[in-house]
């Protein structure tokens, strides 16, 4: 009897697609590692980002919560929130992130995730050293490759315990309107902004932008202001030597004592007791 030589499988439907209500679409794929250009000035996006750290070390700040990362690490953060990027000099964090619209983790409070690969990591990377081959040489349909190896990963991500698309995105109706207020308040922070002068940009009333934007984001327009002019001076205090009164004139407060009053407030310490603790300059990021 001759042995066999060759294996057939019929491919059928598996019924179980947990990207079937999905619209995720690739928007860009960046590869990035530390150097001494790495900015870590805190931002948000209007889509996810996913980042796949490929070696080194550092960590990840968001409004009231820091979490360190390390090769093999993928992290996945949410529409709308707000986050930096820092790494250890002395190990140089490696990482290629993908944003990904239309796309919402069932993430934590934070808005999120953090999942150690222990095995399939070499195939998810896989895909995305092929996506950045697709994008460098830029030939016919690349991007409809790089969408199919999108949708490779995030289907292998899926299928790891803990890991779930969002059910339903927070507040899809108010979204456009709190969209506009949160993009203007991130390219504006700076500025002296008012409720009323958000109102009137999103073209709601104050008191029902309060409550869409709370439902969408968790906050209140003003709140997301105060925290981005506090991420904001983080930076500022660990990495320039100016004085407090110049910070709080750069970004926006009405005077120094309700920056320090805000500060202690957000961190729990005074700006001058985090430039302390912060003085070493053991980490530098990336925005």
């Amino acid at each position: 009897m001759k042995p066999v030589t060759n294996t057939y499988y019929d491919i059928g439907q598996d019924g179980g697609n947990p990207l079937a209500q999905s619209n995720a679409r690739l928007l860009n794929i960046t590869w990035a590692q530390y150097s001494s250009e790495w900015n870590s000035a805190t931002h948000a996006h209007r889509h996810a980002e996913m980042f796949f750290i490929l070696s080194g070390e550092g960590s990840f700040q968001l409004r009231h919560h820091d979490f360190r990362v390390s090769a093999r690490d993928l992290v996945i953060i949410n529409p709308g929130v707000l986050h930096g990027e820092r790494s250890r000099p002395e190990n140089p964090m490696e990482y290629i992130v993908l944003g990904v619209e239309n796309l919402e983790m069932a993430a934590n409070e934070q808005g999120y995730v953090l999942t150690r690969f222990r095995g399939g990591w070499d195939a998810v990377t896989d895909c995305l050293k092929l996506m950045m081959q697709e994008v460098r040489a830029g030939q016919e349909g690349y991007s409809q490759v790089c969408q199919r190896l999108l949708e490779i990963i995030l289907l292998r991500i899926l299928r790891r315990s803990g890991l779930a698309l969002a059910t339903e995105a927070a507040g899809q109706g108010d979204s456009r309107e709190c969209d506009i207020v949160r993009r203007y308040i991130d390219e504006h922070f700076k500025e002296n902004i008012s409720l009323d002068q958000l109102a009137e940009l999103a073209h709601i009333n104050k008191y029902y932008l309060v409550h869409a934007f709370r439902k969408v984001y968790g906050t209140s327009p003003i709140n997301y202001l105060n925290a981005r002019r506090i991420q904001e001076s983080r930076f500022l205090l660990s990495n320039s030597d100016h004085s407090l009164s110049q910070i709080a004139r750069i970004l926006g407060f009405s005077s120094p004592s309700y920056f320090s009053q805000s500060f202690r407030r957000a961190e729990g310490m005074s700006p001058m007791e985090y430039r302390r603790s912060h003085a070493s300059g053991d980490a530098v990021g990336r925005g």
